[in-house]
């Protein structure tokens, strides 16, 4: 089957991990079930990544969801490359593929919602109105189907597949990690990690108070390493300033590639989001065999719901009752013990990538079959 994954920023988020796990593993390097093509409207890393696994690409301007040249292109391109189906993952991008069937019949449409976020009135009439053309969707939590209905899209038509890793490409030791070493930290002291950008909805500032409100309940030495870069960045870093947390306590590092590396160095994965749906990092660091300690809110509760599933669920912007439930992890090591063991087998029980993708063909099976 030839399908072409359509994105209008080929960045470097969960998106576009998402959209090179299925490629790499529904390609020809995986299964060979699907033979990937690939076009974008502004380039980035995942473009170069693709390239590189030798996957076609083409840059393909899409200036809004109502482009109907964009629409003709995409169904000209679709045409010339025989595609059999295009998986979008943005509105923009899954309208523009809708509207390419009026000049590509041949065409099948799936869509992977990666958020949970209300449509204004004119976008759920829209949706509506598109729904009758949108052969499947995916949706990557429970939350995020019930807000794709709420939006106006039809539910049957609403698969529910999670986020998913490869367990084997998380496996190591501490004994592998040079990361405490680049920053001076001791192996004995206790490093909890949280990768992210510095952005409105990922909760830094809440994370740093609990920070604050932690060394008040526990005298277990701890560092944060904060990894990632975005318009906060230097905010957070005066927050950490104006409440006394020196560098020996809030570390920030800037944007990595070595996730792998990070993983290895710490003690615990730290989640403060408000709006994940759900988090490529948070798998992947139990996949590496952390715990985790992630907000009750939106997705996150599809991954674990306590430490029989390798962690713990946070209270979102409460720092006095998190610094609480981070203190145990601390201070009491077979807890900590217990919920490392159980975060990697949680990963392999429930998100490992080799089900993802053959799910996410059946369903590429279901929309092309009609």
């Amino acid at each position: 089957m030839k399908v072409l994954y359509l994105l209008n920023f080929a960045g470097k988020a969960g998106t576009e991990r998402y959209v090179e796990s299925l490629v790499k593993y529904l390609g020809p390097q995986g299964s060979g079930q699907v033979e990937p093509y690939f076009a974008y409207n502004t380039a980035g890393l995942l473009v170069e990544r693709l390239e590189a696994m030798g996957v076609p690409t083409r840059q393909l301007a899409m200036n809004s969801r109502f482009d109907l040249k964009a629409a003709k292109a995409l169904a000209a391109l679709c045409e010339e490359w025989d595609i059999d189906l295009i998986h979008c993952h943005y509105l923009r991008e899954n309208y523009i593929a809708l509207l390419a069937k009026t000049y590509n019949k041949k065409l099948r449409v799936v869509y992977t919602n990666h958020f949970i976020l209300a449509n204004d009135f004119v976008t759920r009439l829209s949706n509506r109105l598109l729904d009758k053309k949108q052969d499947r969707m995916i949706a990557v939590c429970r939350k995020g189907k019930e807000q794709l209905i709420a939006n106006g899209w039809s539910g049957e038509k609403i698969h529910v597949l999670h986020n998913a890793v490869d367990l084997d490409a998380w496996a190591g030791s501490r004994a592998n990690s040079t990361l405490r070493a680049e920053l001076g930290i001791s192996e004995d002291r206790f490093v909890m990690l949280c990768a992210s950008r510095f952005a409105p909805d990922k909760g830094h500032d809440y994370l740093v108070r609990s920070m604050k409100a932690l060394k008040d309940v526990t005298d277990v030495p701890f560092t944060l390493v904060l990894a990632g870069d975005g318009e906060l960045l230097e905010p957070t870093r005066a927050l950490c300033a104006e409440l006394g947390l020196d560098e020996d306590t809030v570390k920030f590092i800037g944007f990595r590639k070595d996730m792998k590396n990070l993983f290895q160095a710490a003690d615990l994965y730290v989640n403060s989001s408000q709006h994940e749906a759900l988090s490529f990092l948070i798998i992947e660091a139990m996949a590496a065999g952390l715990p985790a300690a992630i907000t009750d809110m939106a997705g996150n509760p599809d991954i674990l719901t306590g430490p029989e599933q390798g962690g713990v669920l946070l209270p979102y912007d409460d720092p006095e009752n998190t610094a609480k439930a981070l203190a145990r992890f601390l201070e009491d090591k077979d807890f900590l013990a217990l919920c490392r063991e159980n975060a990697r087998k949680n990963v392999e029980a429930r998100f490992e990538i080799r089900k993802l993708t053959q799910a996410t063909y059946e369903i590429y099976e279901k929309a092309v079959k009609g």
